[in-house]
């Protein structure tokens, strides 16, 4: 197959460029910038419109959770992957509390073959830290894993470490390895005690909107200062996932670097009152400073990636309060759209959406061949358009949950198309049922 993007605004490498992609079979084989170069002439098996479009690398989301195998009635990887694929996902990056967890290498070659066969978008999948299951890690394929997931807080699925020797040897096994360590960091300790604190007044299912005194700037801040310590102490590479409050930006740097998820750069802890327990999800949504210093942070080079936290569960789970109510929510299919949106706001450039989301994702991990529009590199490819402003609801949503917290919300953005490897996964909106993703590399 040869496949013509033409007269595109390509965006990539942090220029914004018009032109136009050639592809041959699953490949990007040729970039032409009209400014430099005629139009492309030959002959295509498919040839794609893009005049007032913008072409994009697919985006790399390195923090999802899909369910699979075990809470399929939430979400499984063919639902999920064709959600990503409508949002102009190419490859995602899944987390290892599912059911069972992802701790044994059984476990996680059994996830990798349920993807080559359902998924519809490239994946791979984390390994899942335990207290004493770092000897296993030296068995880890470097190539097909991009590295350990540690729970340095108790979230969905309970896989907490919370032994400090053993934190000491994930960490230093990790480092002598070469394994990147993604954390979730929250301190259950004090999560618990504020929790106590909230029920003796508000009974046992305080209110949501206490939900990020709770899980409080306090937890995060010292459960991010400990992981930040440890791998400084070791030279391990670590990535603080989805980063909720201001203090813990002053943590990152060198080996240390942090995620931002699609919700708290979007929400506020006054969303709460609109929105409830769909925007509950752990760490909590702070407050406003903090979403403006984490916005801040996209632009001046203290955030490394952004992320979704993809999240999904049945809409009978998110009901309730702060104990009650499941944290989390699918953002995978508007994450784009979202940060698109922000990018029309001022908040950053639409260069710099690409580089949270396409490249740096690839740099951090060391995706092969992926998370760039450049000759010889993989065919992951979005097409966007600005539209005319739509009101958001649930029958759009390809999650199986088949809800959003971003209800009622108007975007400006749409994913026309997008394709992976070369193959049209969403066609002018069309899916393409046919598709399947790749696995992904890791050099």
């Amino acid at each position: 197959m040869r496949i013509l993007i033409e007269n595109g605004t390509i965006v990539s490498d942090c220029t914004c460029s018009k032109g136009s992609v050639v592809i041959a079979d699953d490949r990007i084989a040729d970039i032409i910038i009209h400014t430099d170069n005629p139009q492309p002439r030959g002959s295509y098996d498919r040839v794609v419109d893009a005049t007032g479009a913008f072409v994009l690398p697919g985006v790399i989301d390195t923090h999802v959770h899909f369910r699979e195998p075990g809470l399929t009635e939430k979400a499984d990887i063919e639902s999920e992957s064709r959600a990503a694929a409508f949002g102009g996902v190419t490859s995602y990056c899944e987390m290892p509390n599912t059911v069972p967890q992802t701790t044994t290498l059984e476990a996680l070659d059994e996830k990798r073959q349920l993807a080559k066969a359902k998924s519809h978008v490239n994946y791979a999948f984390f390994f899942g830290a335990t207290n004493d299951n770092y000897p296993l890690f030296q068995q880890i394929d470097r190539h097909h894993t991009p590295g350990v997931k540690l729970f340095m807080g108790s979230s969905t699925g309970n896989m907490l470490v919370d032994h400090y020797g053993s934190l000491l040897k994930v960490f230093e096994t990790a480092a002598l390895l070469h394994l990147p360590v993604m954390a979730h960091c929250e301190d259950t300790d004090i999560i618990n005690q504020n929790m106590k604190q909230m029920q003796k007044t508000y009974g046992d299912d305080p209110p949501v909107m206490l939900h990020p005194a709770i899980r409080s700037e306090e937890a995060c801040l010292q459960s991010s200062a400990l992981a930040a310590q440890l791998a400084r102490t070791f030279g391990t590479q670590l990535h603080i996932a989805h980063i909720s409050t201001a203090r813990e930006l002053d943590l990152l740097g060198g080996n240390v670097t942090g995620e931002a998820c699609v919700a708290h750069l979007l929400f506020t802890q006054d969303d709460y009152l609109s929105k409830g327990a769909l925007i509950k999800c752990n760490p909590a949504i702070k407050r406003a400073d903090d979403r403006e210093a984490l916005r801040q942070a996209l632009t001046n080079g203290r955030i490394a990636t952004i992320a979704t936290d993809h999240a999904p569960h049945l809409l009978s789970q998110k009901q309730g309060g702060c104990r009650k109510a499941a944290s989390g929510m699918p953002m995978v299919q508007f994450s784009l759209p979202v940060m698109l949106g922000l990018a029309d706001e001022g908040v950053l450039p639409l260069e710099r959406v690409v580089e949270l989301m396409c490249h740096a994702p690839a740099r951090l991990f060391e995706v092969h061949e992926r998370g760039f529009l450049r000759p010889g590199y993989k065919a992951d490819v979005a097409i966007v358009r600005r539209v005319e402003p739509y009101v958001v609801g649930n029958e759009l949503v390809q999650s199986r949950c088949a809800w959003t917290p971003l209800v009622g919300d108007t975007l400006h953005w749409r994913v026309s198309h997008t394709l992976c490897n070369g193959q049209f996964v969403v066609d002018d909106g069309r899916f393409c049922a046919d598709s399947r993703g790749e696995e992904l590399l890791f050099r």
